[in-house]
């Protein structure tokens, strides 16, 4: 059986990268892995974490940290609640532009807006999984557990899915999963900067019988947090961001 693992929102955390391929090199060493963007951002390792990906030869979409970095945007497109967290994300934005490489942007700047993948073979009726950093229309848009489930069928709609497909997408650091008229919505959380309360970085294993079932796994591994936050503060980001990953985005 087909054994898909996705991962999103790495951030730039190598150590919380660094568990989950472990993790799944003992338990699920037949995964195809993916993963739905935002490599970069927020932690201490961006040049690392996009050649871990490649050594990997792990595939993937854009997230919207990343093409922002890529072409220097004027800010990440990160959504804040209040005037501190505006200035947090743009000390975060200008740090990781400033710390990452001109191969490293190049290579953030190649990737594709969506991937669409077919588990069991381009021969078969088969189940599509299509993989999105956020939105179909936009890597801005946050698709949010509270969501409606009128707003899923539109965005299954704008991707042509059908019963039995799956979407998947990350962008909110929180993992959920629900069925729409027979679709699979599925946000896969974070790696490395959760902000559902547990600390742990998150991924998604989704199984595919040799019938096209899905079967969908929100998993969570333990890495060292403490060791992540260290190099938060001795590359010189805001002490906020180390605590962030102590308390899984509730210090």
């Amino acid at each position: 059986m087909p054994i898909l693992a996705l991962l999103s929102d790495i951030h730039a955390n190598l150590d919380a990268l660094e568990a989950v391929l472990a993790d799944l090199r003992a338990r699920h060493p037949a995964a195809s892995r993916y993963h739905l963007g935002d490599l970069v951002g927020y932690s201490a390792e961006p040049d690392a974490v996009i050649a871990r990906l490649d050594a990997e030869a792990i595939p993937g979409v854009a997230g919207n940290y990343d093409s922002t970095v890529a072409h220097a945007y004027k800010h990440c497109g990160c959504r804040s609640e209040n005037a501190r967290q505006e200035e947090l994300a743009h000390q975060s934005f200008a740090w990781t532009l400033a710390n990452t490489s001109d191969a490293s942007k190049a290579r953030l700047a190649a990737l594709p807006f969506r991937l669409d993948l077919r588990p069991l073979g381009g021969h078969t009726a088969g189940p599509r999984v299509v993989l999105l950093h956020a939105h179909p229309s936009s890597n801005l848009i946050y698709v949010t557990e509270d969501r409606p489930d009128d707003f899923l069928r539109k965005m299954g709609a704008s991707v042509e899915a059908r019963d039995g497909d799956l979407v998947a997408f990350g962008h909110t650091h929180k993992p959920w999963h629900r069925v729409v008229d027979g679709v699979h919505y599925v946000n896969t959380g974070s790696v490395g900067r959760p902000k559902d309360g547990d600390p742990r970085a998150g991924y998604v294993l989704v199984t595919v019988s040799e019938l096209g079932a899905l079967q969908v796994r929100i998993e969570r591994v333990a890495y060292d947090v403490e060791r992540a936050a260290a190099k938060v503060i001795a590359a010189g980001l805001p002490a906020e961001f180390a605590d962030f990953l102590r308390s899984g985005g509730r210090g």
